[in-house]
């Protein structure tokens, strides 16, 4: 370690954990729970949460969307259904945790297993950064005075 000094953790840094903190938190409390209504108030939160984490990095357009269709119609939506249903969960059997988790896991894995082959974050020649990519890189902030590239596609050249 000679010579090398660790760099403290930023404060965005700190600001996107607590987020991802709170979103576990928030997840495992929607497992636990038996109440349905305080199950589709805290998928609410969960997407108000996840709109406040988009919006720290800096994805204002996806942060719009998780608040507007997962918070607002989606929450709206169950509310009306849960009113056609029983507020509280019917009892499950252990053997169907089990299955679940069985299930989880092997799509975690799968997901796992397909990022190998991914390029790594912000090679150059990796192809999302090449040919048209790298056009809207370029020329996106001259052409329309937006600094977001995501912003000015979906506001700018889609409009």
């Amino acid at each position: 370690m000679s010579g090398e000094f660790l760099t403290p953790i930023d404060a965005f840094t700190v600001i996107d954990l607590v987020f991802m903190m709170m979103l576990v938190v928030v997840g495992i409390a929607i497992v636990r729970l038996k109440d349905l209504f305080a199950i589709v108030m805290l998928s609410g939160v969960y997407s108000l949460v996840s709109a406040a984490w988009f919006v720290s990095l800096d994805a204002v357009d996806v942060a719009f969307t998780e608040a507007a269709v997962g918070a607002g119609i989606a929450t709206v939506l169950m509310l009306g259904a849960m009113l056609l249903t029983a507020r509280k969960a019917a009892p499950t059997k252990p053997a169907r945790h089990w299955a679940a988790l069985l299930i989880v896991c092997a799509t975690g894995a799968a997901l796992l297993y397909a990022t190998v082959d991914m390029p790594y974050f912000g090679d150059p020649l990796s192809v999302p950064n090449a040919y048209v990519g790298l056009e809207y890189l370029k020329n996106t902030g001259p052409d329309t005075g937006v600094p977001n590239v995501v912003s000015a596609v979906l506001a700018s050249y889609r409009g």
